[in-house]
């Protein structure tokens, strides 16, 4: 059963891994995860590489290098533990894969490390992994908007993600901050995003650090009449993030969704409002019954007291 049940997990996730698979950045990437097993396997290239297996087989893996792949598998394993998404899945298994190979090639000959790595750098420079672009009903803040918004009525309730486009952490979570929107976005509710690697004054003005050693990115804070009422992950005294994963189970629980929602759909119809999801209403409308016209009622009682 504990064989089965990442078998059934991984068919069912089957149809988004190849739609992910085939974007350009996972092309590339994927082949330079493989890129010292190719060289190691191919015929033609391997004989002439160095070994130190006892039989001069310089087209299998040395024992190094198994001790290399197998440590590199038991760290995917532990930090894949934590992934929540394709995407982090992914994420861990191609950063680590180059790691590993960049010390093969290292190993193997200086000057093929010192290729390797040129081409790692080149393509963190050039290739950027795709950014999210599926439906969402959330508000995008700049540093002059987000004051005004956020203090424009107190009875809105805002869920505002603090986020960098940089931050692998930021681009796996926007799938499931796009969900949480389209489910619980209301009148009452709202949700918003900030990049703060592009307005550091608004990273500088609500303490969100954008360092990768903080890891305070992707941040989630709740405001209520444009006051802070609570955030996740929390900070320590020191400015470190205190760990929190960000399942939208977690999001839900700890943010209270479920009883924000209740209470923002009795705002919304105190308010007298038609909200709207992309393609969906929230709130069905309801039909107004039509009045009769007054003039057409005053024409005919005019004309029956004439008769009269």
């Amino acid at each position: 059963m504990a064989l089965l049940t990442p078998l059934f997990a991984f068919l069912y996730h089957l149809p988004q891994v190849y739609k992910w698979l085939l974007k350009p950045y996972y092309i590339a990437s994927l082949f330079m995860s493989v890129a010292f097993l190719l060289v190691r396997k191919t015929p033609g290239i391997c004989e002439h590489l160095s070994t130190q297996r006892e039989d001069g087989n310089s087209c299998d893996f040395d024992w190094r290098e198994v001790e290399v792949l197998m440590f590199l598998s038991a760290i995917v394993m532990m930090k894949n533990r934590r992934a929540i998404t394709i995407e982090q899945h992914l994420g861990n298994i191609i950063l680590f894969s180059k790691v590993a190979n960049v010390i093969l090639f290292f190993r193997l000959d200086i000057r093929l490390g010192l290729l390797y790595l040129t081409l790692c750098i080149v393509f963190l420079m050039i290739c950027k992994p795709p950014i999210y672009m599926g439906p969402e009903y959330i508000k995008y803040f700049s540093d002059k908007t987000i004051d005004d918004e956020l203090e424009k009525d107190n009875r809105v309730t805002w869920i505002v993600e603090f986020f960098a486009n940089w931050a692998p952490e930021c681009q796996s979570f926007a799938s499931v901050y796009a969900d949480l929107s389209l489910k619980y976005n209301c009148a009452g509710l709202k949700f918003g995003k900030v990049d703060i690697g592009r307005y550091s004054e608004v990273a500088k003005k609500y303490r969100v650090s954008t360092s990768p050693l903080s890891k305070q990115l992707p941040s989630l804070v709740l405001f209520q009449g444009g006051k802070e009422i609570m955030r996740r992950p929390q900070v320590d005294k020191k400015g470190r993030a205190v760990s929190w994963t960000f399942t939208e189970e977690n999001i839900i629980r700890e943010f209270n969704l479920n009883e924000l929602y209740q209470k923002s759909k009795k705002l919304g119809k105190a308010k007298g409002e038609k909200f709207e999801r992309p393609n969906e209403s929230v709130f069905p409308p309801v039909p107004e019954e039509e009045e009769p016209e007054a003039e057409t009622i005053t024409a005919m009682d005019t004309e029956s007291k004439k008769d009269k």
